[in-house]
């Protein structure tokens, strides 16, 4: 069976936690398997600070799966401390928004190094992998940079600017409305190695309910991507980020409203879009949480839980999306 999950950050991580328990997986680790899982990961959130290129959420997908994740954060490394991130802010340095643990740090020490000697970015995340061995192949979504920046009012001056995506996100709190977002060089960009591969042989497409617009939307832009999940031969099923009206997590309303859509499930569905209806659409089938409605033209729509409160939870919610795509379960 190969399994491959378009995922953001933190939701997508415990998403492929579930995946990974439906399958018969360890949580941690490598495993002897005949399934394979394939993370097709954003990285139009990765971040230039203080001299390191940071991936957050190839690093939340690889500490979550390794078993080195913050649980309650959701992000960073447990048993974290905070040295340099509170020497930085006694020098004064204009980055301080953006928290870096001390651990944290060496996985972008080592990053960065590896990319100053010309390694890519699918090269280096393998690398960093050899250690955590989340059991879980992750890819990038490419080894080009893409970067997205959100054109917003800075506060209190409303003066119309440009801001990475992580600025708006973190020092902002998404409180500025965005007057529009954008995934810079995405349009420029080519899907990292084994990724096209990956959505070719799958049995099962699965989007994560991670951030439909700066997560699974700066995937899609990237070309070929849209095509790839169009053309494959397995069936592709979607799991809502909203459930009653509003995010599960984070503030992606903010996001929505900036390009025009209401916060709902149908709304998301529609916009993904259906592959049999839509020469862009990209669904089969569209799991919204209980007591959501959504129709979505051409797509298959269930309704069940979608809470991820704990790993047995969301395994069932995967079960339901291999069922909704008419996938058995492997024994």
């Amino acid at each position: 069976m190969k399994v491959v999950v378009v995922v953001g950050g933190v939701g997508g991580a415990r998403f492929l936690l579930g995946v990974k328990r439906l399958l018969g997986l360890p949580p941690v680790g490598p495993a002897d398997s005949p399934h394979e899982v394939t993370a097709v990961v954003n990285t139009a959130d990765d971040i230039w600070l203080h001299g390191l290129r940071i991936c957050p959420d190839l690093d939340t997908c690889m500490y979550t799966l390794g078993g080195g994740i913050d649980t309650e954060r959701g992000w960073g490394r447990t048993g974290e401390s905070w040295t340099v991130k509170e020497e930085l802010a006694a020098y004064g340095t204009d980055a301080e928004w953006f928290g870096l643990g001390d651990k944290d740090i060496a996985t972008h020490l080592v990053r960065t190094r590896m990319m100053r000697a010309g390694y890519d970015l699918s090269d280096i995340t393998a690398a960093l992998c050899d250690r955590w061995k989340p059991g879980v192949r992750l890819l990038p979504m490419t080894d080009d940079r893409v970067e997205t920046h959100v054109v917003i009012d800075e506060p209190g001056t409303g003066e119309r600017k440009a801001v990475h995506f992580q600025e708006w996100w973190i020092r902002h709190r998404a409180e500025p409305r965005a007057q529009s977002i954008v995934p810079v060089g995405a349009d420029e960009a080519t899907p990292g190695p084994g990724v096209l591969e990956a959505i070719g042989e799958a049995d099962l497409v699965l989007l994560a309910p991670s951030n439909p617009v700066v997560s699974i939307g700066s995937v899609l832009a990237v070309p070929g991507l849209r095509g790839a999940l169009r053309k494959t031969g397995a069936p592709v099923v979607g799991v809502s980020p909203i459930i009653g009206d509003k995010p599960v997590r984070g503030m992606a309303d903010a996001c929505l409203a900036a390009i025009g859509l209401e916060t709902s499930a149908q709304a998301v569905g529609r916009h993904y879009g259906s592959r049999a209806c839509s020469d862009k659409g990209i669904l089969d089938g569209w799991l919204v949480h209980t007591g959501d409605k959504a129709d979505v033209e051409g797509v298959a729509v269930r309704a069940v839980p979608l809470l991820m409160s704990d790993v047995d939870t969301t395994a069932e919610m995967v079960r339901a999306a291999f069922d909704l795509g008419g996938v058995e379960v492997p024994a």
